[in-house]
């Protein structure tokens, strides 16, 4: 494959890379569009591959990603096994991405700041499992029909088809772990050693 065929190649395979992360993130057109900046006909587009890549374009993706440039354009690895995670900040959350392969199981830490007055429940549900263990600070929880306040050291898990929300618990901010995986992918992790 001649260098312009390797170019082309590189550059049609972006749109569905970026479509892919989007939806692992469970992002909209519209919320990358505020993110971003550029317009959803655009990252429609670019998605479809009906427009070309560019730096002007992927430069802030890469941003709102918190991934790096290499990642949204499948550059060949390095061999440098650090993993350089940028945080991403969403409806006044922090997300730090830990993982950075497509599909699988992801995993998050979140910082979500502490509040003043307690905010009103808005339980959401959708495709997905997830696993939290909560750092520091304390998190409310609704899930279903319960009401729970989780300390540092605790853990929750459910199938994201059950309504929950999540919030910091107090005016300090609360730290958690996430894994996140889709339907039927479940965590599978160790309570104490064999």
């Amino acid at each position: 494959m001649g260098g312009m065929d390797e170019l082309a190649g590189v550059l049609e395979a972006v749109g569905p890379r970026l479509r892919t992360l989007r939806r692992n993130r469970r992002i909209t057109l519209a919320d990358l569009s505020a993110t971003t900046g550029i317009s959803e006909s655009t990252l429609s587009r670019l998605e479809s591959g009906r427009r070309r890549a560019n730096l002007e374009l992927l430069l802030p993706l890469a941003r709102a990603y918190g991934v790096p440039l290499d990642d949204l354009v499948g550059a060949p690895p390095t061999g440098d096994p650090r993993v350089h995670m940028r945080p991403v900040h969403l409806h006044g959350r922090t997300f730090i991405p830990l993982t950075r392969r497509a599909g699988g199981v992801q995993a998050y830490k979140m910082i979500i700041p502490g509040r003043r007055e307690p905010v009103e429940p808005d339980p959401q549900t959708h495709e997905g499992y997830e696993w939290l263990y909560v750092l520091d600070g304390r998190l409310r929880m609704v899930l279903g029909e319960q009401d729970l306040v989780l300390s540092p050291g605790e853990v929750a898990e459910f199938d994201t088809h059950l309504p929950h929300w999540f919030d910091a618990a107090g005016s300090t901010a609360v730290e958690l772990l996430i894994l996140f995986g889709k339907q039927g992918e479940r965590a599978h992790v160790r309570a104490r050693p064999a």
